[in-house]
């Protein structure tokens, strides 16, 4: 096993065998007597200790976890594209029936896509530098989501109400009553996205416009206005 040595006086490195150890010499460069090293006596470079507490074999207690992405699950996603589609096969099946407009219809039909479009949105639209969420609570964040976005269609449907006469439906909304029914429905669905899912402001609010715009075709496919209100000069 070679000694590394370094001169003291003209610092010139060279290697020696390990059978001079302890032996004295001259610098085979400036040949002043220096002193060969026993193989022994070998600087050792000790890691810095940890700071704050530490366990028995002196590892730190505080050492903090690496942070996990949210992982894709393809089963899940493959299941909601199954649901949507379905969904939309059966508003080709319910289009220009009297079944299509009918209150269990809409309703179950705005129930059962909101968590689904919840889910879906979420993870391509939450924040990057927040823990995800995962799992059940991610299913349980959606679903009150969802719910929040099924009642942002009630709302519209009940200040639609309000603001226009009795057979509004028929007759059509003007577009100020439109405009304010529906800015108030995406404001109550914006907060639920927002609350639920920990999504910042702007993007909880195209969060829930995915909710929208979903629905909003499906009811085109129906041969449904777009909007309920939304009355063109064909439909009398």
């Amino acid at each position: 096993m070679a000694i590394n040595v370094t001169c003291p006086s003209c610092l010139k490195r060279f290697t020696v065998a390990d059978e001079h150890a302890g032996k004295t010499g001259p610098c085979p460069a400036c040949k002043k007597p220096i002193t060969i090293p026993d193989a022994d006596q070998e600087v050792v470079i000790h890691a810095p200790k940890p700071d704050g507490p530490t366990d028995a074999k002196g590892r730190s207690v505080l050492k903090t976890s690496k942070r996990k992405d949210g992982a894709f699950d393809p089963l899940i996603a493959t299941g909601v594209g199954i649901v949507a589609l379905l969904a939309l096969v059966a508003a080709f099946l319910l289009r220009g029936s009297e079944q299509a407009d009918s209150w269990p219809v809409l309703a179950g039909g705005a129930v059962l896509l909101g968590p689904l479009v919840a889910w879906a949105g979420y993870g391509f639209l939450r924040d990057s530098e927040l823990e995800p969420h995962r799992g059940g609570v991610l299913w349980l964040r959606s679903a009150i989501a969802g719910v929040v976005f099924a009642i942002a269609w009630y709302v519209y449907y009940h200040l639609a109400g309000q603001l226009g006469d009795s057979d509004w439906q028929t007759v059509g909304l003007q577009p100020w009553q439109m405009l304010l029914a529906a800015g108030v429905a995406v404001g109550i669905a914006t907060f639920g996205s927002f609350a639920s899912l920990d999504l910042e402001p702007f993007m909880a609010f195209f969060h829930c416009s995915l909710y929208f715009v979903l629905t909003v075709l499906l009811r085109v496919v129906m041969a449904l206005p777009a909007l309920p209100g939304l009355v063109t000069g064909d439909g009398g």
